[in-house]
């Protein structure tokens, strides 16, 4: 068996695709320059630091979705006979460990901080000949981080939904609330400007909580779509409608007494059985069962692969 052309999206998908691509290069580079910044602007804030982190870490959705999503379109192999539609699951999971696991240290970091009344300074710097507070510069990196990533993030959010891309959703929901973290961070700069040290610590617990908070609501949604629960939308809104549009297709044929559809998540498709009931001596019911499939698969382009099993009775 040879190695298919890319299945994942079609042509009007593949569109959103590339556009999704581009902002996730141009993420990239973004964050990196950012994460810079405020590595040679924090100095020696527990908030600031704790911000250097958050765009360190906020590197992994965007890594994630490159790698995740290329692996999935390579289509079915020898070896992976299914495709390789999983990786994209795989990489929501990766992307929510990493959240999890930096978002806990971060957080007990801070915590340790406050606890053992350690003081950050926020001193100044001499730029000719006038002393300017180390403060400026802090929150001028702040805004460079925070203002962008919320364009980016709404951005992201109208892209995910047309993809069903889960890990592309929860950089979407990351980024556009980054300005809650800049904005605490800011808080805990000018805090300590004022010599109200605990603003700091303070400042870095609430951003490392909401690193916290995002890694594990991404992780319970990954590792249950891995265990194969019943499929939801992207937003996790609700429960996805497909299956029951499936079953309703499948029983409105004169031919089928009753049916009952089940699928899985994988990914950006949607893959599944369908235990059908035909009426007596339908006749030529193999063609019959390969027009069903067709028109299944033809309500929703994520409707990647159907099954169905004709049988006497329905357990």
């Amino acid at each position: 068996m040879k190695a298919q052309d890319p299945v994942e999206f079609p042509p009007d998908v593949e569109a959103h695709y590339r556009k999704a691509l581009r902002l996730e290069w141009f993420t990239l580079a973004y964050i990196s320059s950012a994460a810079v910044l405020l590595f040679l602007t924090m100095g020696s804030s527990q908030a600031m630091r704790t911000s250097f982190f958050e765009d360190v870490i906020s590197l992994v959705p965007a890594i994630a979705f490159l790698i995740g999503t290329s692996v999935a379109r390579r289509g079915a192999h020898p070896n992976f006979p299914y495709g390789r539609h999983r990786a994209t699951s795989i990489a929501h999971l990766t992307a929510a460990l990493a959240l999890c696991i930096m978002g806990g240290f971060l957080l007990f970091e801070a915590i340790m901080s406050y606890t053992t009344g350690e003081r950050a300074t926020i001193g100044g710097f001499n730029l000719f000949g006038t002393m300017i507070w180390a403060g400026w510069p802090m929150l001028a990196a702040l805004v460079y981080t925070g203002v962008p990533s919320v364009i980016l993030g709404r951005m992201k959010l109208k892209l995910a939904p047309k993809m069903h891309d889960k890990v592309l959703f929860a950089d979407a929901q990351m980024m556009k609330a980054d300005w809650m973290a800049e904005s605490a961070t800011a808080v805990g700069v000018i805090g300590t400007g004022f010599g109200l040290w605990w603003l700091d610590p303070l400042a870095a617990a609430l951003v490392s909580a909401d690193i916290l908070k995002d890694g594990v609501g991404t992780l319970k949604t990954a590792v249950a779509d891995l265990m194969d629960r019943r499929p939801k939308k992207t937003d996790e809104s609700d429960l996805e409608h497909l299956p029951q549009e499936v079953e309703q297709l499948l029983r409105g044929f004169d031919w089928v007494r009753d049916a009952r559809v089940r699928m899985r998540d994988e990914g950006h498709i949607l893959i599944g059985e369908a235990l059908l009931v035909p009426r007596p001596e339908t006749p030529d019911l193999p063609a019959r069962l390969e027009q069903a499939v067709e028109q299944a698969k033809a309500l929703d382009w994520r409707v990647h692969e159907l099954t169905i099993m004709p049988v006497t009775r329905l357990p």
